[in-house]
């Protein structure tokens, strides 16, 4: 930490090998599109160059931008073969698919191995190279131990963290001086920070008073650590610039709160979280409004909400080209392995390596995929689904480190069928999820059975059994004998068709331990195990247990 003025030592992160998925998951979807990657997005990115077409020097694992390039041209067809034979990472040319000329291009890539990218069309060339530098330099960042690993882009959970290490009240602000996020506010904050917080911006008095000052030019300029003490009623303040690649992104601003000092490592929390931050600042620049407006278009195209045309135009989805909706689980059934915050990107970026035109919206604990502009043809059409569903189910586990479980919803012929759609692949997850079997990818049809099961299951919720079930019986005796066990044995016993040496093996137990156990709870709770009736009502019973206690 130093004062106006002060000097310290600089520190250099660490660096990690980048790949294609690691740098688009910084840099996200709002400056380059991914059409595709034959090579698969595990490829190594080292750097990024400008292609000069009377010089043309092309490198291994470098990402080359085809400035001034007609994608359209029977030229840059040639660029991406050559591209490939160079080890390229990957090359990208300006804005837009040019139809048929992609089909072309996406030949020449598979041909060489590598990856297609469009320039989307608000970010100028200039722009794009210093993103994706500075992409690159974040991505080669360590995350900041004790961060507690928020999303790429999600601010406010950022600043909640670097509040919780340095004791203070934090606000993250763009190089305008602008609010992004803020952390929890006490009431008996400053004025300047509760002025800030309202309007969104550091007043502007106070920003002609630090430019002045040269606070600014301190503050970009270096990769201290600055601090300004205590005057009057405004408490002391720690800054710390974000940046990657040499560009600056923004700041972190802590300040004590109610004269409480900051933490003794404040400064050094802050230094680690402004190296951190780059990577979510940079997710949050080309993650604009534009993305959230597609994803709740989507959203209430699948909730049935709404114009279908009006939402589609605000999605950027055809209306009437066929489609279909993928639900993507992590996790058992009953848990949702952690939330949908990890998936999100990773599912989004599979989509668009497949070249596939999908909006990714997060749905409580698991990832809806609306896919459109599928082949006219409904066979195509269901095999380019399938596909999609099986890479998502082979390769995300990998990287979540849990499993990924797919459920496949019908194509329909245009958007206006995405809910039913959603339903039916909806219904596939739960119905993999609920299954004991190893399979991860389903529609409808593959798990008949089980999807029958559970339709049988959820109309008996709402009957009233009798008080005094075999079932109720046994649940109410491992209650009220700590470390008995009967209910879980019946379940056993019942699932593996009645044949004790599987079901021993599966409890853990000697078959005479199991044989044991069943006599019990036949005197426990009456239940006639040579009965198919009863056999079927505690199958029935300790199912609906299962989903939610439902024995009545």
């Amino acid at each position: 930490m130093t004062d106006l003025g002060g000097s310290a030592g600089r520190e250099t992160a660490g660096r990690t090998r980048v790949t294609l998925e690691r740098l688009l998951s910084v840099v996200g979807a709002g400056a380059v599109e991914l059409y595709a990657a034959p090579g698969g997005l595990g490829t190594a990115v080292t750097g990024v160059n400008v292609l000069d077409l009377l010089d043309p020097v092309l490198r291994p694992r470098e990402l080359l931008l085809a400035v001034g390039v007609d994608p359209r041209s029977p030229q840059a067809a040639g660029i991406v073969r050559r591209a490939g034979e160079s080890g390229a990472a990957g090359v990208v040319f300006g804005p837009g698919r040019p139809e048929p000329s992609a089909e072309a291009l996406q030949a020449a890539a598979e041909e060489g191995g590598t990856a297609l990218f469009f320039r989307t069309a608000w970010c100028t060339w200039a722009h794009l190279v210093g993103v994706l530098r500075a992409g690159l330099a974040a991505a080669g960042v360590p995350p900041v131990e004790g961060l507690g690993g928020p999303r790429p882009g999600d601010l406010d959970s950022l600043a909640e963290a670097v509040a919780a290490l340095t004791g203070g009240a934090v606000t993250i602000e763009d190089t305008e001086s602008r609010v992004l996020a803020y952390s929890s506010t006490e009431e008996n904050v400053d004025e300047l920070r509760r002025l800030t917080i309202l309007g969104r911006r550091v007043p502007p008095w106070r920003v002609a008073a630090m430019r002045e000052a040269g606070f600014f030019q301190a503050l970009w300029s270096g990769d201290e650590v600055l601090h300004r003490p205590a005057h009057g009623p405004d408490p002391e303040r720690l800054v710390g610039a974000v940046r990657a690649g040499g560009e600056a992104l923004g700041s972190i601003w802590v300040a004590a709160v109610a004269g409480r000092p900051l933490a003794p490592n404040a400064p050094e929390a802050l230094r680690a979280a402004a190296r951190s931050a780059a990577a979510h600042l940079l997710h949050h620049r080309t993650h604009g409004s534009d993305d959230r407006l597609a994803e709740d278009a989507a959203r209430a195209l699948l909730e049935d909400r709404g114009s279908v045309e009006v939402l589609a135009e605000r999605a950027s989805l055809p209306p009437r080209e066929p489609c279909a909706v993928l639900a993507v689980g992590t996790g058992a059934a009953g848990h949702d392995g952690g939330g949908p915050s990890g998936t999100h990107g990773l599912v989004a970026l599979r989509c668009a390596a497949y070249g596939h035109r999908a909006v990714v919206v997060p749905a409580g604990g698991r990832i809806l995929v609306l896919l459109s502009a599928l082949d006219r043809d409904p066979e195509r059409a269901a095999s380019q689904v399938t596909r999609l569903g099986e890479s998502l189910a082979d390769q995300l586990p990998a990287t979540l480190g849990r499993p990924v479980k797919v459920g496949l919803g019908e194509v329909t012929p245009g958007l206006a069928g995405a809910p039913a759609s959603r339903r039916s692949a909806e219904l596939a997850l739960r119905a993999l999820t609920e299954a004991a079997g190893t399979r991860t990818v389903a529609r409808t049809a593959d798990v008949a059975d089980t999807v029958g099961i559970l339709h049988v299951v959820d109309a008996l919720r709402g009957v009233a059994l009798p008080q005094q079930t075999s079932v109720a019986r046994l649940k109410a005796f491992d209650a009220e004998h700590n470390g008995s066990c009967l209910v879980e044995t019946l379940r056993a016993y019942l699932a593996h068709f009645g044949d004790v040496s599987a079901a021993s093996r599966a409890l853990g137990l000697h078959s005479n331990s199991l044989r044991y156990r069943l006599r019990r709870i036949t005197q426990v709770s009456g239940l006639d195990l040579e009965d198919p009736d009863a056999r079927l009502l505690a199958q029935l019973q300790l199912r609906l247990g299962d989903q939610g206690d439902g024995t009545h």
